[in-house]
């Protein structure tokens, strides 16, 4: 009961601040207490899904041992009610309130079933001796047959006076008197033949049928009678399932609140802060996953946002660096506050919020028709037209799926939406590998921009997984793909391809200020040769300032589309180039030179 209730508190936490505050006092005072946490356990764990128990009994699908669970469970109440008036917690007080020990229920149930039924009521045996009379008396009939039989025969032997006087039984004729062909004769008046034999005959008497009756039918009535004795038991329970019903709600949120105070004081984790304003303010945050399964200390940060200045953070980093890290532990722990637990924080200052909204990972759904891209972009949209100030949203790698142009558009186009639509501005977390979204933070008043350290030692690069403020330079992709085992010849083409790419991009970067710094000299002066005023130059000018940032990396990313394309075309070409270096053209024939040249044009770019 208590994981399906924590499950749902996961999935709906609540969006009350009292009943926030409720749950953690509650959190608290069992944090606060080891020995009646651990007693609270302790009797918490006897108790069965009781929930489930109940619905059995009330669809007539209930065994003998879902009765014994139900007594057990019950039996736990009241040293859980004595526990629980001993705290100090408002909720802890209801929830002792909302136990019912329900004794005639326990009464019932020890008085009508056994201590160790069997699995299936088929089986017999499930209801108490002493519960039934009538039940003791077939009982008593099926286990001690032999012992009656003995005894009848004793007594007809002394009535009869026929010594060698024996009661039989086979599947013909069931129970019956056999005596010798001698004695014939000497058999009691009220005796009735039921065969006759070479060397005996076979009687049968009124008692003996009586009691055959007794001992053939008795283990179908038996069985027949506990059924009905165990239904009954079980609509005398069906009668209480409000109240049982009522205890299991109790004893699962117990179970509950409990498991959180367990995991808060075993992982060192403190009691959030709830306020009313739109403050997203966490001290050393952990990942509670990650801090447990991790062989190497946890690295913690601490995240800032609000609705006004931070409501925006540009996340850029290293692959590998800890950037998705950052993102799912800051809504983990929004999460765990608002359902009522403690953080793995030093501490925290957290508004309530209506939904954590994410687009994470990558996947597809094929079957539907949509690619990888088009679940991404679904999932955007989603978030785009449904969140609100009071969301907190995480955006990991939007854009990624298609072209560089094309994703950088829409990765900018969806950080505005979200930093400057009054219905949609929620707090965002956007990790990305585009760093001509750091751009935004200069002209986005709500924008900042914030990067996963790393640095390099002896050639390797090594993940500080500390979150600052700034904006990252590298990715270390290629670092990472080592680490994953990529072939040594792959990495170092890769690196080569790398670091052309770079030296074209620093040529191109360097072309395009020169011819920059040219137009702008050219244009100023020609704006004032035309006569245009400083009341007509302003709006130019603030134009000018509003888009710099946009124009800015749309430069950024077309030198770098225009440095890979020339970059890539030299480092194919130069394989020609170097084949030709290698020849010796001294021991070439004409034919070998023409058919060289010929391939050799064939792969040129």
């Amino acid at each position: 009961m208590g994981a399906r209730l924590l499950r749902s508190w996961l999935l709906r936490p609540p969006v009350k601040r009292g009943e926030v505050e409720a749950r953690l006092a509650a959190v608290s005072d069992l944090v606060a207490s080891q020995i009646d946490r651990d007693k609270l356990r302790s009797l918490l764990k006897e108790v069965s899904d009781l929930e489930r128990l109940t619905g059995r009994i009330n669809l007539g699908s209930a065994t003998p041992r879902d009765l014994n669970a139900i007594l057990r469970s019950l039996n736990q109440v009241p040293a859980i009610r004595s526990l629980l008036r001993d705290q100090k917690s408002s909720l802890l007080h209801v929830l002792c309130d909302s136990c019912d020990e329900l004794p005639e229920v326990r009464d019932l149930i020890g008085k009508a079933i056994n201590d160790d039924p069997p699995v299936k009521l088929s089986e017999g045996d499930s209801i108490r001796a002493g519960y039934s009379v009538e039940l003791d008396d077939l009982r008593s009939i099926s286990r001690n047959a032999k012992q009656i039989i003995a005894a009848l025969e004793a007594t007809e032997r002394t009535r009869s006076g026929i010594g060698n006087l024996r009661i039989r039984y086979n599947g013909v004729f069931g129970y019956y008197i056999e005596v010798s062909k001698a004695n014939a004769v000497r058999v009691p008046a009220d005796y009735e033949r039921r065969q006759t034999l070479a060397n005996a005959e076979r009687f049968t008497t009124a008692e003996l049928r009586d009691w055959e009756k007794k001992v053939l039918g008795a283990e179908e009535r038996i069985i027949l009678l506990e059924t009905e004795l165990f239904n009954d038991v079980c609509r005398q329970i069906a009668t209480a399932t409000k109240r049982i019903q009522a205890t299991a709600r109790a004893l699962a949120v117990l179970d509950a609140l409990s498991s959180l105070a367990e995991t808060a004081a075993r992982r060192r984790y403190a009691r959030p802060q709830m306020h009313d304003s739109d403050e997203i303010e966490i001290v050393q945050g952990r990942h509670p996953v990650i801090e447990v399964f991790s062989e190497t200390a946890f690295v913690p940060n601490s995240v800032y946002l609000n609705n006004s200045t931070d409501r925006l953070l540009i996340i850029t980093g290293p692959n590998m660096g800890g950037k998705s890290t950052v993102l799912r532990q800051t809504a983990i722990i929004c999460l765990l506050a608002q359902m009522g637990g403690f953080i793995p924080a030093e501490s925290a200052r957290l508004p309530l919020l209506d939904r954590i909204w994410t687009r994470v990972g990558a996947s597809d759904d094929l079957t539907r028709g949509r690619s990888t891209f088009m679940v991404e972009m679904t999932e955007t949209a989603a978030i785009l037209h449904s969140a609100t100030p009071r969301s907190l949203v995480l955006l990991d790698e939007i854009g990624r799926g298609t072209a560089t142009f094309d994703g950088l558009s829409i990765a900018w186009a969806v950080a505005e939406f979200l930093h400057d639509s009054a219905e949609h501005a929620a707090k965002t977390l956007f990790a990305t590998h585009y760093h001509e979204l750091t751009e935004l933070a200069e002209r986005l008043p709500g924008a900042q921009n914030y990067q996963i350290t790393a640095t390099e030692r002896e050639g390797e690069v090594v993940f500080l997984h500390r979150l600052e403020r700034g904006r990252a330079s590298k990715s270390y992709g290629i670092e990472v793909a080592r680490l994953a085992g990529l072939p040594p010849v792959v990495l170092a083409n890769a690196r080569d391809v790398l670091a052309r790419l770079e030296r074209y991009e620093l040529e191109v970067f360097a072309d395009d200020e020169i011819v920059g710094h040219t137009i702008e000299r050219e244009t100023t002066p020609r704006a004032v040769a035309l006569g245009a005023g400083a009341a007509d130059a302003a709006p130019t000018v603030k134009s000018l300032t509003a888009n710099k940032a946009l124009e800015s990396a749309a430069r950024q990313a077309g030198r770098r589309k225009r440095a890979a394309q020339a970059s890539l075309f030299d480092f194919a070409n130069q394989k020609v180039i170097d084949e030709i270096r290698e020849t010796d053209p001294e021991t070439l024939s004409p034919e070998d030179a023409r058919e060289m040249l010929r391939s050799l044009r064939e792969h040129l770019v």
